[in-house]
C-alpha cells in the first residue's frame, strides 16, 4: 500500500532491510523467495563496502603482485620476467571490479530479484517503521508488517591520535580507491587491512612503513604474524611492532610526520587501519531505547535482543566481521523471517536451517598477504582458554611435494588444533603462498565434527599442496579402534 500525504510517501510492506551491501541483498533475496514483499534502503552504492571499498578492490590491488612473485619463484618462468608491475594497469583492473564506482549493475540485480530499492538515509522511527530521507530531502515512511533488518555494516574508526583528523589521514576507503600510488606510505595498524595494504602498495612501488601497537595479526596463531612480518620485510616494508603513535602532523608542503615511540616516520600519506565500529550512529536507535553507535546484540537467528521484529545481520552485530560470514547470517535470517511470517516450522537448534551456529566455532578467514594466511575455528590459545584438552599438530608446508612443485624455496606452516578427547578438529591455520584454498576442507571438518579416524580415508591427490592433510594426520598418529587419547 502506498499513499502520498503532504509530500511524505507512506508505504506498508512485509520486510524493510536497511543497507544494500552483500548482507542486506542476501537477506532481501531470501525473504522475497519466501514470498514476502521486501524493500531495501541504501544511502550510498548498492553493493556496499565490500564491492567498492573493501573485499573486491583490495584483492584486485593485491593479485597482480602475487602473480608476479609466483612467476618469479619458478625457474623458466622467472627468466621470462623482464619488468615490474604496470601500475596504471593494476589500478584500471581494480576499477573494473568496482564498475568505476557505479552501481547500475547491482541495481539491475535487485530488479531481477524483485527487490524494491528506496535510495536515501534510512532511520528507525518507531516500531516496525523506517523513515528514509531521500537525495533531495524527500521523506518515505516504510512500515513493516513482519520485520525490519539492520544490515548497515561497520565503518573505519579513527583513534584519538593528536593531529590525525587535521592531517587528512586515509582509511580503508581512501587507500582502496586511490587513483595514485604514494611514493611514501605510512600505515598505522597491524591487522588484516594494514598488512594487506602494506603488501599491495609495496608491490606497487611505495616505500611503506607499517606501525603496529602490538604484534601483527593478533588473534590468529602467533606464527602467522611472524611469517607475514618476514614477508613484508622481504618486500621492503619497514615494520615496527610494539610501537605507539603519538602524533600526526601534515606540513604545508604536504609531507606528513608520524611521531612514534620508535621515532619519526615521514610519508606522503598515512592510512589508519586500527579497527572498525558499528555503523549505527545515525540510525535512530534511540527511538527504540537503544544506544546510537553501539553494536546490536542478537540471538543465533539474528533477532535483536528484546525485540520480536528487529534483526541485525552482518558486521553490525559484531559476531564475525567478514563478508562471507555476514552472507551466511543473512541466509539464516531471511529464511527465519519468512518462516515466522508464514507460520512454517522453525529449525532453531544448533546447526538448524534458521540459525548461524558456525559463528561460534567455524569462522574461516583468509589474509591475502605474502605469504597468505588461511585460518578457521579456534587457535591453540583460544581452545585452551575454552577448557578443551588440546593437542596441537604442526607441519612444515615446504616439505610437501606439491608445495615444492608450486615454487622453489616454498616456506610455510600448517597447524591443527585438536580436541584430544573427541578427536575432532577445533581449529586450523595455514600460512604460505596461495594457501587460501586449503581452508575450506578444514571448515568442513570442523562443522561436520569429522573424526580424525574418518579423515584418514579422505585421500589427498598427489602431488598437490593438499597433501598437507596426510602429513598432519601422520604427525598426530592414526587412532586405534577403542583407543582413547
Amino acid at each position: 500500500m502506498s499513499e502520498n500525504d503532504s509530500n511524505v510517501i507512506r508505504r506498508e510492506v512485509d520486510v524493510v532491510v536497511i543497507g544494500a551491501g552483500p548482507v542486506g541483498e542476501n537477506v532481501a533475496d531470501r525473504t522475497v523467495r519466501g514470498g514476502l514483499e521486501t524493500v531495501i534502503v541504501e544511502r550510498e552504492l548498492v553493493g556496499g563496502e565490500c564491492s567498492y571499498w573493501a573485499c573486491m578492490p583490495s584483492k584486485a590491488l593485491l593479485r597482480s603482485g602475487q602473480a608476479l612473485r609466483a612467476a618469479r619463484a619458478v625457474p623458466g618462468a622467472a627468466e621470462a620476467i623482464t619488468g615490474e608491475l604496470d601500475v596504471p594497469a593494476v589500478l584500471a583492473r581494480r576499477d573494473s571490479f568496482t564498475s568505476g564506482w557505479d552501481d547500475a549493475g547491482q541495481v539491475r540485480w535487485l530488479e531481477g530479484a524483485n527487490i524494491d530499492l528506496v535510495r536515501g538515509h534510512g532511520r528507525l522511527s518507531g516500531e516496525r517503521e523506517v523513515t528514509v530521507t531521500g537525495p533531495n530531502g524527500e521523506l518515505t515512511v516504510l512500515s513493516a508488517r513482519h520485520a525490519v533488518v539492520v544490515a548497515t555494516g561497520s565503518t573505519a574508526t579513527i583513534p584519538g591520535i593528536p593531529g590525525a583528523a587535521e592531517s587528512g589521514v586515509w582509511t580503508s576507503r581512501e587507500i582502496t580507491a586511490t587513483k595514485r600510488v604514494p611514493e611514501r606510505l605510512a600505515i598505522i595498524g597491524g591487522g588484516v587491512v594494514g598488512t594487506e595494504m602494506a603488501t599491495a602498495f609495496a608491490s606497487l612501488g611505495s616505500n611503506v612503513t607499517l606501525i603496529a601497537r602490538g604484534t601483527l595479526l593478533a588473534g590468529l596463531e602467533d606464527f602467522a604474524g611472524e611469517y607475514v612480518s618476514d614477508g613484508l620485510k622481504e618486500l621492503g616494508v619497514s615494520v615496527h611492532t610494539g610501537t605507539t603513535t603519538d602524533r600526526i602532523e601534515r606540513a604545508s608542503t604536504g609531507e606528513v610526520t608520524v611521531s612514534t615511540s620508535a621515532g619519526e616516520v615521514h610519508a606522503d600519506e598515512v592510512v589508519i587501519a586500527t579497527g572498525r565500529g558499528a555503523h549505527t550512529r545515525d540510525l535512530g536507535l534511540d527511538t527504540l531505547g537503544l544506544t546510537p553507535g553501539d553494536w546490536l546484540s542478537v540471538d543465533d537467528s539474528m533477532l535483536v535482543d528484546g525485540f520480536d521484529w528487529l534483526y541485525a545481520v552482518g558486521d553490525v552485530n559484531h559476531r564475525a566481521l567478514l563478508t562471507h560470514q555476514g552472507k551466511y547470517q543473512a541466509r539464516a535470517a531471511g529464511d527465519v523471517i519468512a518462516a515466522r511470517a508464514t507460520g512454517s516450522a522453525l529449525e532453531l537448534a544448533p546447526w538448524g536451517a534458521h540459525v548461524a551456529t558456525a559463528d561460534h566455532a567455524a569462522v574461516p578467514q583468509v589474509v591475502f598477504t605474502d605469504p597468505e594466511v588461511a585460518a578457521v575455528g579456534l587457535t591453540e590459545a583460544a581452545a585452551r582458554d575454552a577448557g578443551y584438552d588440546v593437542r596441537v599438530v604442526d607441519y612444515n608446508l615446504g616439505w610437501v611435494a606439491g608445495a615444492s612443485l608450486q615454487r622453489d624455496n616454498y616456506r610455510g606452516k600448517a597447524r591443527l588444533v585438536i580436541d584430544a578427547n573427541r578427536e575432532v578438529i577445533l581449529g586450523a591455520t595455514f600460512v604460505g603462498p596461495e594457501v587460501a584454498e586449503l581452508v575450506h576442507t578444514a571448515t568442513t571438518a570442523i562443522v561436520g565434527e569429522v573424526s580424525i579416524g574418518r579423515l584418514w580415508h579422505a585421500v589427498p591427490s598427489y602431488p598437490t599442496v593438499s597433501e598437507i592433510w596426510l602429513r598432519l594426520l601422520e604427525e598426530y598418529g592414526r587412532p586405534r579402534v577403542g583407543e582413547s587419547r
